[in-house]
């Protein structure tokens, strides 16, 4: 089981958005973790060829403040380290046997929710629990298939009588973001935080006054650094569409963190909203 905040794992993810100079802080980080606890700011500066004022900057884009807390949490990392190598993504390749194929698939979401758990922020979920308990309207925003991460938002919050609705097309999406005001919710999910639909529709609801929530891949990006909750998940992506299956698995389990973080501190007032939903349901089943 990979540690909570695992910095290292949030390395790896966030080196590809890094700027050239951070990249080669990341990537001999990521090639010598062991070494890393023990150098000074200067010496990781130049075996990295970089600057101390470079590795610092690194150290805040990672969320540090300085460099002493920086090489703590590397330190905690490290305790993980040997099962993070022996249980990496596999990507699924062309002519690959369906037995291969359906192992594959499922190691790999499962290693997504796995290290999802390990950086996503505690905090910013407890924010989010917030905010939805506190609104009535939930408005979620997502293209393809975070649109279908956004419709089954909608399909729970719906269960517990929150007025909510998932918009998958740009112009909906606009038009919806544009009748948002305050104490309404808009949350926005986008695999890369850089949908230009996604980016305008979230610059309109902010105007507008409404709460924003952006559920992306851990990453520097334009959704990350604009909303004001921020639900950041691990999947790297791999050349046949497994990254992208896992990264729908991780963004589902969050929408399931965050229903039933509202439900259950909610539960009094809601459970007979659950048990009409359900009966419902269940009445037409038998039919």
């Amino acid at each position: 089981m990979a540690i909570q905040n695992n910095l290292l794992l949030k390395i790896r993810d966030m080196k590809d958005s890094l700027t050239p100079v951070e990249r080669m802080v990341a990537e001999y980080i990521l090639a010598n973790p062991e070494e890393i606890p023990h150098l000074s700011i200067k010496s990781l500066a130049q075996f990295s060829r970089t600057s101390d004022a470079s590795v610092l900057r690194f150290c805040k884009t990672m969320g540090y403040s300085g460099y002493r807390s920086f090489i703590v949490n590397i330190s905690a990392s490290l305790g993980s380290l040997d099962d993070e190598q022996k249980d990496q993504y596999s990507d699924i390749q062309p002519g690959d046997e369906l037995d291969v194929i359906v192992t594959n698939v499922s190691l790999n979401n499962a290693k997504s929710i796995e290290d999802t758990l390990s950086i996503i922020d505690r905090s910013e979920i407890a924010k989010a629990v917030k905010v939805l308990r506190e609104t009535n309207r939930i408005v979620f925003f997502g293209v393809g298939a975070s649109g279908l991460v956004c419709q089954d938002g909608e399909q729970k919050f719906s269960r517990i009588n929150k007025m909510c609705h998932a918009y998958t097309d740009g112009h909906s999406q606009l038009t919806a973001a544009t009748l948002l005001g305050k104490g309404d919710v808009a949350f926005f999910v986008s695999n890369s935080g850089e949908t230009v639909e996604i980016l305008d529709a979230l610059d309109i609801a902010r105007k507008n006054g409404a709460t924003t929530i952006a559920l992306t891949k851990i990453n520097k990006s334009d959704l990350a650094d604009k909303a004001h909750i921020l639900l950041a998940i691990s999947s790297p992506e791999v050349t046949i569409r497994s990254g992208a299956m896992g990264s729908r698995i991780a963004m589902l389990t969050v929408i399931d963190m965050l229903f039933a973080g509202v439900a259950s501190a909610e539960y009094a007032t809601i459970k007979k909203y659950l048990l009409k939903t359900h009966n419902i349901l269940a009445a037409k089943q038998r039919k």
